[in-house]
């Protein structure tokens, strides 16, 4: 029964893109379309399935940039889902699609810096201190400080900004401040256009707090 409602969703996600493409030749619509799958995979789905879906959103992904090479938003998303799909992935094979997601992020800047709110600097900052260090990786801890403060500057109150923020800070240790910046996010104000995303991104601040809380006890 699971694997017939996986494969359902699949197909739905499939056919929502595949309309779009037809209809629209819009890339705000598309990036609309790649945002409210993406929550779905990223917090509906788990280990094989999602993975395999993460999947069909690269390549879809990648099918809109042929359309729009230069839209910021578009390149912001190709970020995220390649970058989700690492995560996803694990392992040494998931440094490839880390490295590609900062490509993207970095066009994404340099097009327009302040696009869905600085959401690349959020993505960008995240990645830098997700990602190992050098000799491994690209990962710098000093250089994910600038990029998350910068996103936090454009967007003070999102939700995304101050949550990776208070990541990055109790991955750090510093769980006062992490806890300031959760509770910052806890309280932003709710996107009407991205229900599941937040949803799923309030889990995982509630998780966070707990987590801070006990280690402050």
């Amino acid at each position: 029964m699971k694997k017939a409602i996986y494969f359902g969703l699949l197909l739905l996600l499939a056919g929502s893109f595949g309309a779009w493409i037809q209809a629209s030749g819009d890339s705000v619509a598309a990036v609309n379309q790649l945002q409210k799958r993406w929550a779905k995979v990223n917090y509906q789905l788990q280990d094989k399935p999602q993975r395999e879906a993460f999947e069909q959103l690269l390549g879809d992904v990648e099918k809109a940039l042929l359309e729009f090479p230069k839209d910021a938003p578009l390149l912001i998303w190709s970020g995220i889902i390649k970058s989700s799909y690492a995560g996803a992935k694990g392992g040494l094979g998931a440094l490839k699609y880390a490295k590609a997601s900062k490509v993207d992020l970095e066009k994404a800047i340099a097009l327009d810096a302040t696009a869905l709110d600085g959401s690349a600097y959020t993505s960008l900052g995240t990645l830098y201190f997700k990602v190992p260090g050098w000799p491994i990786g690209f990962g710098s801890d000093k250089k994910a400080k600038e990029l998350l403060t910068k996103a936090l500057q454009i967007n003070p109150g999102g939700i995304d900004p101050n949550y990776f923020y208070a990541e990055y800070l109790r991955e750090n240790g510093e769980y006062t401040e992490a806890e300031r910046y959760l509770r910052k996010a806890q309280q932003a104000r709710p996107r009407i256009d991205r229900p599941v995303a937040d949803q799923g991104r309030q889990q995982d601040i509630s998780v966070a707090l707990a987590e801070v809380q006990k280690k402050l006890k």
